[in-house]
């Protein structure tokens, strides 16, 4: 799961830095091979740093980042796997 091509939505595109979308990709690949088809970022700001917030449901996982960033950004994102391409979307864009 999350071995295939990837997408991202025009949202994540304009929305979310570069580096952030690379950060999220790195963290799902990180995982161990038993993998949610659906992997939920928060990203929210403290104090001059980028929170991102990784979960998914099954198997249960929850994970913590604090990352320096000049503009953080607040925003839900999900990841999509439907075993032909992977997607990057905004929790609104779904």
């Amino acid at each position: 799961m999350f071995n295939n091509q990837r997408y991202l939505t025009k949202g994540i595109q304009v929305g979310i830095p570069l580096e952030l979308q690379i950060f999220m990709w790195n963290c799902i690949d990180r995982l161990p091979p038993e993998r949610d088809y659906l992997q939920v970022f928060n990203l929210s700001q403290f104090g001059d740093l980028q929170r991102i917030s990784h979960s998914s449901e099954q198997p249960k996982y929850h994970m913590e980042y604090l990352i320096p960033c000049d503009n953080p950004v607040t925003a839900k994102v999900y990841v999509i796997d439907n075993k032909e391409y992977s997607t990057m979307l905004l929790a609104e864009e779904y």
